[in-house]
């Protein structure tokens, strides 16, 4: 089977892009050939030096046409522009959110009329999609029935990409999988767009014997996943037989709740106090309300009938990113 995977460059897409050629296969198909595509180049050996992977560094919405010369099987559609981004530059995230997603899918319309091949989507979406205003105010918990009204343009255009691909799974033109992803902390690498960029922030810089800053309040209450939990929830979801999956809309994968508070004492009781007095607090307006509007807490029902579950700890996941570090 032939599989693309965009913003294959980037944390996850590169972690996924690495699991699919670990396993070999994809909903019981081999995989031969991978196709990753990026706008930054995709330098990670265990892709560039194996036979199966085609890399395509180029814009998403200008390449489309070059990228689908032959039919997918399968699509893992990562690329996006990020939360932080998409508020500073409104432009930015609807070309690169809401145009190229809709791009993408007529691309994959054409496909299923013209050689009869229904591609497999995964879509990967974003807590983002919820928040509160006065008129529908934001449950203290989060279950699968929460209406989404997002509070800021990124979890705008995630949540009217998800409408879309409901739709054109509702009409045949594709098996669209939506997953909805918490914050991914740890990530390695140096910080990011993303308004949630800090959460990897504290732990990752002062594990590395550097300062940096927590730009919200010790209480604020956020939902996170290992990086190593959010890909097994992307295969999960995107493998499962479509009778599991309860509906067309979108799955909030399973999510450790805790205060960045939490965060903090976890970094304390690993690596000490001298390494937890690197981080300060210097509050920032803007990612304080982007942030404050996502939602802490979850009941992931239908993500736990798929056999998912959220991190034991963030014990655990500091651990984990410590343990990648070897």
């Amino acid at each position: 089977m032939k599989v693309l995977v965009t913003g294959a460059a980037g944390f996850l897409g590169d972690r996924l892009a690495c699991e699919l050629l670990a396993r070999g296969e994809f909903d019981g198909q081999l995989i031969e050939t991978l196709v990753l595509t990026d706008r930054q180049p995709v330098t990670d050996p265990l892709l560039t030096q194996d036979d199966r992977v085609r890399i395509y560094q180029a814009d998403l919405f200008e390449s489309l046409g070059e990228l689908f010369e032959s039919a997918y099987d399968a699509v893992f559609h990562m690329a996006s522009a990020v939360s932080g981004e998409c508020e500073q530059d409104f432009s930015l995230g609807m070309r690169a959110n809401l145009a190229t997603t809709e791009a993408l899918l007529e691309k994959l319309r054409t496909q299923q009329a013209e050689t009869g091949v229904t591609a497999r989507l995964f879509f990967a979406s974003s807590v983002a999609v919820f928040g509160g205003e006065p008129a529908v105010p934001m449950p203290a918990v989060i279950t699968d029935n929460t209406l989404p009204v997002p509070q800021s343009s990124y979890g705008i255009q995630k949540f009217v990409c998800e409408q879309l691909i409901a739709d054109y799974t509702r009409k045949g033109y594709i098996d669209g999988r939506l997953a909805r992803l918490m914050t991914v902390s740890v990530r390695p690498g140096r910080p990011n767009g993303a308004a949630s960029s800090f959460l990897s922030g504290i732990i990752r810089e002062p594990l590395a014997g550097e300062s940096t800053v927590c730009p919200v309040p010790l209480e604020t209450r956020v939902a996170l996943a290992s990086p190593r939990n959010t890909i097994a929830g992307i295969l999960t979801v995107a493998q499962a037989p479509r009778e599991q999956l309860g509906g067309r809309t979108a799955i909030n994968l399973p999510a450790l709740s805790l205060t960045v508070q939490d965060m903090l004492q976890a970094l304390q009781d690993i690596a000490g106090e001298q390494t937890r007095a690197l981080v300060q607090l210097e509050s920032d307006a803007q990612i304080r309300q982007v942030v404050g509007s996502w939602p802490g807490a979850f009941e992931s029902e239908r993500a736990k009938s798929l056999g998912l579950s959220a991190d034991a700890s963030f014990h655990d996941i500091i651990h984990q990113y410590i343990d990648s570090l070897a």
